[in-house]
């Protein structure tokens, strides 16, 4: 099995994954391999929460051009983690002061 930090790449943190940390959903970039079930318990092992339940996406990465050079951006996963309601919530900003 894989090590939980090399499943979580970053925190992705939009204005619209900053509204779902209000009902305790984090989004992630995770590597393409990784099912649901590792997912959960990297984030468990890493964070020391509970995990409810975890959705994931597959997202294709856009066609971009640079003058005459053209090619894609590199595909991605996302997976949007709910903590159960009892969990501590994760703090993203609390090195910035």
């Amino acid at each position: 099995m894989k090590d939980s930090r090399d499943i979580i790449k970053r925190p992705i943190i939009t204005e619209n994954t900053a509204e779902l940390m209000a009902d305790k959903k984090y989004t992630f970039e995770v590597t393409k391999t990784a099912n649901k079930s590792e997912i959960k318990t990297a984030v468990e092992e890493v964070f020391g929460v509970k995990v409810v339940k975890v959705n994931t996406a597959n997202i294709k990465g856009k066609f971009k051009r640079m003058g005459r050079h053209s090619g894609y951006r590199p595909d991605r996963k996302k997976a949007i983690v709910q903590l159960s309601e009892d969990s501590k919530e994760l703090d993203f900003f609390e090195s910035i002061d």
